[in-house]
C-alpha cells in the first residue's frame, strides 16, 4: 500500500530499526517489483527511491507510475521517495507527479541558504502531508574503483544544530564520511557525529551510501537513531549480475524469462538488506495514510 515515509521513519527511530530505501533505476519494473515482493514476504515497510538522473531514459513520470502500481499490489507500507532533489523546481515536479516523500539536498550550499531552500520545499510539501528529508555535510563521491573524487567535509554537530534552528525537516541525512559508490578500503565513518547530534534532537537520521559499508557500522548507526538506510550501487550491480546469469540459461529469447530470473534473485538480495535494517515484521503496526491529491499544484515562484 502506498503511504508517506513520515510515520514509518518516526516509528523506526523510536523502536531502533531502519527502513530500507533502495534506488529503482529510473522505473525499472524488475527492481521495483523485487523490492515490493521482498517487503511483502518479510512483512517490512520499504521505500522506493528515485534519483532524477536515472530517469533520463524512462522519464520521472513513468518511474513514479510503476512505483505506484507495484506499491498498490502489496499490503505492506511502501513510500515513493525523491532522492537528492537539488532544487525547488525538481521537488515541486516530483510532488506533482505523486511522490510521497521528498529529499531536498542543499548540502553544497552554505547553511543559511541550505535552510532557506529546505524551508521553501517544506512549506509546499506540508500542504499535502508529504514529508521532507534534508541533508547537511555533502557526501563523498567515489569513482568506479572506489577512489575519492572530491574532498568533502564531515558535518560539524554545531553546524547541524544551527541548521535545525533554521528549519525543521522530517528527517535528516548527515555527512559522516559516507559516500555514493563502492568504497576502496575501509571507509572512515564518524559515528561520533551522530552521537553528538542525538543529544539535542530526536529527528530521524538517514544514512546514505550503505553499499559496501560494514554491517556492524550500519547496525550501530541504527542504534544512534538512523531510521532509513539507503542502497543504490549494490542494487544496480546485483541486478545486472543476475541478468547476466539469466542470459546463460535456456531463455529462448524470451525477455520476460530473463526479467523473472533476475527479479527472483534480486528479491533474495533485498531480503538480506531488510534483515540488516531490522525491519522484518514491522509492517503490521504502521497505519495506512490517505495521500492527498497533488495533481492541482500550481507553480507560483521559483527558488534561485
Amino acid at each position: 500500500m502506498l503511504v508517506t515515509s513520515k510515520e514509518m521513519l518516526e516509528k523506526a527511530r523510536r523502536e531502533h530499526y531502519a527502513v530500507p530505501a533502495m534506488n529503482t533505476q529510473g522505473g525499472n519494473y524488475d527492481i521495483i517489483w523485487a523490492i515490493c515482493r521482498a517487503a511483502e514476504e518479510m512483512h517490512s515497510p520499504a521505500i522506493l527511491a528515485h534519483y532524477v538522473a536515472t530517469g533520463a531514459y524512462s522519464g520521472d513520470d513513468w518511474s513514479v507510475e510503476v512505483c505506484k502500481w507495484c506499491a498498490n499490489k502489496v499490503s505492506v507500507p511502501i513510500a515513493i521517495h525523491l532522492d537528492h532533489g537539488d532544487s525547488f523546481d525538481i521537488c515541486m515536479k516530483s510532488l506533482k507527479n505523486g511522490f510521497t516523500s521528498l529529499m531536498i539536498d542543499g548540502s553544497t550550499k552554505p547553511i543559511e541558504e541550505n535552510a532557506r531552500l529546505t524551508n521553501e520545499v517544506i512549506k509546499v510539501a506540508k500542504c499535502f502531508d508529504v514529508p521532507v528529508e534534508a541533508e547537511i555535510g555533502e557526501l563523498l563521491r567515489l569513482d568506479e574503483a572506489g577512489a575519492q573524487m572530491e574532498n568533502k567535509n564531515v558535518a560539524n554537530p554545531e553546524q547541524v544544530r544551527q541548521f535545525l534552528n533554521l528549519c525543521q525537516p522530517d528527517s535528516l541525512a548527515i555527512g559522516i564520511g559516507n559516500a555514493h559508490g563502492y568504497y576502496k578500503g575501509e571507509p572512515d565513518i564518524k559515528l561520533e557525529v551522530l552521537e553528538e547530534v542525538r543529544k539535542f534532537t530526536d529527528i530521524p537520521f538517514v544514512l546514505h551510501g550503505c553499499t559496501g559499508m560494514r554491517e556492524d557500522i550500519i547496525k550501530e548507526a541504527i542504534k544512534l537513531g538512523v531510521a532509513k538506510i539507503n542502497f543504490g550501487t549494490e542494487i544496480r550491480y546485483k541486478y545486472v549480475e543476475h541478468y547476466e546469469e539469466a542470459l546463460k540459461t535456456n531463455h529462448q529469447g524470451h525477455s520476460w524469462k530473463l526479467s523473472q530470473l533476475a527479479n527472483d534473485a534480486l528479491t533474495e538480495d533485498i531480503k538480506k538488506i531488510i534483515r540488516l535494517a531490522g525491519s522484518e515484521g514491522k509492517a503490521e503496526k504502521i497505519k495506512a495514510i490517505k495521500i492527498k491529491s497533488q495533481g492541482k499544484i500550481k507553480f507560483r515562484r521559483k527558488y534561485k
